[in-house]
Parts: C-alpha cells; structure tokens; sequence
C-alpha cells in the first residue's frame, strides 16, 4: 500500500477516473483486510500458522499480479479487495506467532522490534515508488510488488516454522469461531483496548488516503517530495516505537504510555484541522507537514501497547484475538 501511494494521482489520470473512484481502492484493500480476517484468525487458532499464512501469500502474489493489468478503476478496485482478503493472513497471523512465542514485558518489547521491521516499508516503499515512477508507470509498481510477494512466500515457506502446537489448537467450525469472538468482545477491557487502537488506526488510514492527493495537488508537491515527507514521518513512527520498547516498557505503564499517545494523536489531529478550515489562516506545506509528522510518531506510543494489553488478555485464542486488534502494514 505504501509503495502505491505516490502513484494514486498518476493512477487518476491513466484510468480516467475521479480521486474518489480511485481512493476506492484504498478501502477495498483495507475491507479486504477485515473481512479476510473473519476467517483467517479463527483458521490459524484451528490448523495452525504456517499452512493459513501460506495460502494467503499464494493468493496475495496472484492477485497482486492481476493489479497490474487492471484496464479499469472498477476492476482495479475488485482486485486490490481480493489483495486485501489475501493480506489478511500476514496482519493476523504475525501477531498470533508473537503471541505464541512471547508474554508480557517481552512481548510489549518484540512488538516495537515487529514495529521496527515492518516500518522499514512505509520508509522504503515510498521512496521506492517515486523512483519506480520514473522509469515506468504505475503498473510497474505492482509487478515490482509481485516480485515482492513471491521472495516473501519463499522466505515464509523456507524460514517459519508452526509455532502452535497441535494440542494448543481449537477444533470446530465457523460456529465456535463466533462464540470466540463474542466471547472476546464480552471482555470490556479487551474492547477498550480494541476500540482505542482501532480509532488510532482510522486517523492513521486517514492521512494514508489522502495525504498523496493532498500533498501533490493541492500543495504542488512531486512524487518524489510526497515519498520523502512519507518516509519521514514513518521514521519517525519507528523511533518512537523503539523509545517505547527499548525505554519504557518495563520502567513504565504501558496503560500511561497508551494515554499519552492518543493524547498527541488527538491534539495533532485537531491541530491539522484547525490548519485546514483556515483557522491559522492559509496554511502552507510546512505546519501541515509538521503536524502530520506527530501524528505519526504518536502511532508508535498507542498502537504497540494496545496489540500488546489487548493480546495478553487473550492467550487461548492468540489468532481470533489479533484479527480484532490487527493494524495496517502493508
């Protein structure tokens, strides 16, 4: 998803479409993603990790593929909701592995190292797309993915071992899946947790949708210059995120640490809407980069922690329990 979003407006202009058709696309890769996780996390706490996690990057190495020949925004929109439904297996299934390996102190601390590996993307990716622009089009930036796909299936399959024993598993179909899941979603405190890293996450898809329109069009910004502002502000999601596993976690409450970064996500967020209805007067690209910038950073406080309280609430079903509280990564 990162490596696409300089491509958004050059996608608007190749399929003839309007910015909201193609913003679609976002949101069927990002509904992909829900409603692959209905079942992915469910099929990993019955069959285990290894064999769910491969079929969906099979799947998502296909479809990713067929992105690249899309000849309309229609279709383009159903295939990245088929990407999507194929994605859900590595958000759901990386979390439930954790799970399955870690407790506690030490969990809180592998999800900002996760944090920190998955955060070399939305730096990379960008900047990589900006540039893949330049020699192609945006079709290009989908077989670059393919090959993506396919080196990661192979490390997955060569690399990752089961990590839910057979005796850990739970048998039964979609009914059980369900009671599991209103069972989790009975827990109050779990919910809560929930609920916080989910609004998180809707104001961090928010500025992902439209911040390459925003920044590009309206601002006059290139591809190049929207992929480095984007991978600063990814940087500094990741340096946040190692301050939180490295420093705090352990010398203090993860529950205070969560507090404070929803705070600042909601101060930067109302910062940059005062910016935007002309509050501050006409604001120019920099306040607005700026705010975006804390934003971010901000994500590496809240969505850490609230994987982590959430999951160790959860230990017998690691996989239904992640595809509630799973974040985006692409």
């Amino acid at each position: 998803m990162d490596m696409y979003l300089p491509a958004l407006p050059a996608v608007t202009e190749s399929l003839r479409s309007p910015a909201a058709t193609v913003q679609l696309t976002l949101t069927a890769c990002l509904a992909g993603m829900a409603l692959g996780q209905l079942v992915v996390g469910p099929m990993s706490d019955r069959f285990g990790r290894r064999g769910p996690l491969l079929l969906g990057m099979v799947v998502y190495v296909v479809a990713t593929a067929i992105c690249a020949f899309a000849p309309s925004a229609e279709l383009l929109v159903a295939f990245r909701l088929l990407q999507g439904l194929a994605g859900a297996a590595g958000i759901v299934i990386a979390r439930a592995v954790v799970r399955d390996l870690y407790d506690g102190v030490e969990m809180a601390r592998f999800f900002s190292t996760l944090m920190l590996i998955s955060g070399v993307a939305p730096v990379v990716a960008p900047v990589i797309g900006g540039q893949v622009l330049r020699l192609t089009d945006w079709r290009g930036i989908f077989a670059v993915l393919t090959v993506v796909g396919v080196l990661l299936t192979l490390v997955v399959w060569k690399w990752l071992h089961e990590t839910l024993p057979p005796g850990r598993r739970h048998e039964g179909g979609v009914g059980e899946a369900l009671r599991t899941m209103r069972g989790l979603l009975a827990d109050r405190v779990f919910t809560g947790y929930l609920l916080a890293g989910g609004l998180a996450f809707a104001a961090l898809f928010a500025y992902i949708a439209a911040s390459p329109f925003v920044i590009q069009e309206i601002f006059g910004a290139s591809p190049q210059t929207f992929s480095l502002l984007f991978g600063i502000n990814s940087i500094g999601l990741i340096a946040v995120g190692q301050i939180n596993g490295k420093l705090l976690v352990g010398r203090v409450s993860m529950d205070k640490v969560l507090a404070v970064g929803l705070v600042l996500i909601a101060l930067a967020s109302l910062a940059l809407l005062l910016m935007t209805t002309g509050v501050f007067g006409e604001a120019g690209l920099v306040p607005v980069a700026a705010g975006l910038f804390v934003l971010m950073s901000s994500m590496g406080l809240a969505l850490p922690n609230t994987n982590t309280q959430a999951l160790m609430r959860t230990p017998h079903a690691a996989g239904s329990a992640s595809r509630c509280s799973a974040r985006r990564r692409s």
